[in-house]
């Protein structure tokens, strides 16, 4: 990698959950616990059966919630409370993640299929708090997540973004894909790299792949 390669960069997206935090964090197990525990309650079935519509939804919309909107009109204001209501204890502060993504020269995003008042959470707990210039949740998307092409169009409209100059951070390959299309750098954060002609860049360690940008 090349800090050449961003050289044109002047917006930093960032996806949320497993990139801006570590996996080992275990976050979204308490959300996937929260989430099946909604099916049940919102359709009536056992868990084994919620447990399976969540994961079928996910694979098939992007989201469960995505897949009881379109499936059951089911009401995603509620929902999106209730799944996001768990323990941050996991989170701790990451100063060189802080630094690097300070030092980004232009403007900063984060982009997350949960809530914005959940990504409001995390980052004040990983001690970023105050360094974007905007935090958009699935309800700023009218609803639509990634990977979904809607989902960035509304986005990408609000933060007045330019593709073509612009930067994605992202745990999940599909959701790369879009931004790709769309003339962005796109970065995969995880432990494993995926070779994919929509992926320029892998990274297991973001605060590091930010730092060497800077030199």
């Amino acid at each position: 990698m090349s800090a050449a390669d961003f050289a044109h960069v002047t917006n930093w997206v960032f996806d949320l959950d497993n990139t801006l935090y570590p996996p080992s964090a275990r976050l979204f197990e308490q959300i996937e616990v929260r989430m099946t525990d909604f099916v049940m309650a919102s359709l009536g079935v056992e868990r084994p059966e919620a447990d399976r519509l969540r994961k079928h939804y996910w694979r098939t919309y992007g989201t469960t919630l995505a897949g009881l909107m379109r499936e059951h009109g089911v009401d995603p204001g509620p929902y999106l409370i209730e799944v996001h209501e768990i323990s941050f204890a996991t989170l701790t502060p990451d100063p060189a993640l802080r630094a690097g993504i300070q030092a980004l020269p232009g403007r900063r995003f984060v982009f997350t299929n949960g809530s914005s008042p959940y990504a409001e959470r995390v980052l004040e707990a990983r001690g970023l708090n105050g360094l974007f210039d905007g935090v958009y949740g699935v309800e700023h998307a009218d609803f639509h997540p990634k990977p979904d092409a809607a989902a960035y169009r509304e986005v990408f409209a609000l933060a007045a973004l330019v593709p073509a100059q612009a930067a994605m951070f992202e745990d999940d390959p599909r959701n790369l894909l879009v931004p790709h299309d769309l003339g962005m750098r796109c970065v995969h954060v995880a432990e494993a790299p995926v070779a994919a002609p929509h992926i320029h860049h892998h990274t297991a360690d973001l605060a590091g792949f930010l730092a060497s940008l800077a030199h």
